[in-house]
């Protein structure tokens, strides 16, 4: 357990570098393209016992481990060097073969090693909008292969005594997000709906602010006490139910002022400029959020929104 305790800090250190990679789609404009990779390397930390987060090189990655296998969710930026540091790093706590892989959403930083994992016989899940956005997304780092299997609403996977349940609530992140929870450790992992730095939506790919808010209703009635964020905050990798309801608050806030800004006439170029968010923590003023496919896409439907 020290050890762990120590990988734990030691993580958290890379993060306080900025080693953990860039959300997907950060800063990417129309494309919506994944993070360029991540210079840190991987690390992996015990969450609660069988269940495990590789940090570094792209969005996090949960492992879950089983007496007939491993289950992992997302698989870091697309590349043998980071897929082959990825599985070095599961292999210091399990010898037990990849089973499973769920993606949490398409951009490559999460998606970019489904080829790897097939190959290794791994059966690869996702929600049915991440295989439409790959038919069109050609992020630079290269195209991530199509999931072995897609699922509409939700999924349950089960391995060595253990159940996982997958969702597709709604549009958020992206059009084709997954949530994962891990119902007997009351874990859940939520991919680029839940982030520890400032979130982004990738409109041209289906994602919503309103449907996000959909999304983390949703993940607010599940039962847990831990959630693994698409990518973490500084010194830390986890989240706390606590630091989820405070996120979910946020964006509640920002869908509320924004739709009023809209309702009292502010103008699209001026929206966020005047959308107050520093008490938030956050700054949506930023490429992020300020390309005209996002922000056109953002306030028609705070426009529209009741």
């Amino acid at each position: 357990m020290k050890k762990f305790a120590l990988l734990l800090a030691a993580a958290g250190m890379i993060w306080a570098q900025g080693g953990a990679g860039k959300q997907g789609g950060a800063g990417a404009g129309k494309q919506g393209k994944g993070g360029a990779p991540a210079a840190a390397p991987q690390m992996i930390s015990m969450i609660k016992p069988g269940l495990y987060v590789v940090t570094g090189a792209g969005g996090n990655t949960t492992v879950r481990v089983t007496k007939d296998g491993l289950i992992v969710v997302d698989t870091k930026n697309l590349g043998d060097q980071f897929y082959q540091a990825l599985m070095a790093q599961i292999k210091t706590v399990s010898d037990k073969p990849v089973k499973y892989v769920i993606v949490t959403h398409h951009h490559q930083d999460h998606s970019g090693n489904i080829k790897q994992f097939k190959d290794a016989g791994a059966t690869v899940i996702a929600n049915q909008g991440l295989a439409k956005a790959l038919e069109t997304y050609n992020p630079q780092q290269g195209k991530p292969a199509q999931p072995s299997v897609t699922y509409l609403k939700d999924k349950t996977v089960k391995l060595g005594g253990v159940k996982v349940q997958v969702y597709h609530f709604s549009q958020g992140h992206t059009g084709g997000d997954s949530i994962v929870y891990f119902p007997d450790l009351k874990v859940v992992s939520a991919g680029d709906d839940v982030v520890g730095v400032v979130p982004n939506i990738d409109f041209p790919f289906g994602g919503s602010l309103i449907g996000l808010q959909t999304t983390l209703n949703a993940i607010a009635k599940l039962n847990f006490d831990t959630l693994v964020p698409g990518h973490s905050a500084p010194n830390t990798i986890t989240m706390s139910k606590a630091d989820f309801m405070k996120y979910k608050s946020n964006i509640d806030t920002i869908i509320a002022r924004g739709k009023e800004l809209v309702k009292s006439g502010t103008p699209k170029d001026q929206l966020l400029a005047k959308l107050k968010t520093d008490d938030l923590g956050w700054n949506l003023n930023t490429p992020q959020w300020t390309p005209s496919a996002r922000l056109d896409a953002l306030y028609e439907e705070l426009k529209t929104a009741k």
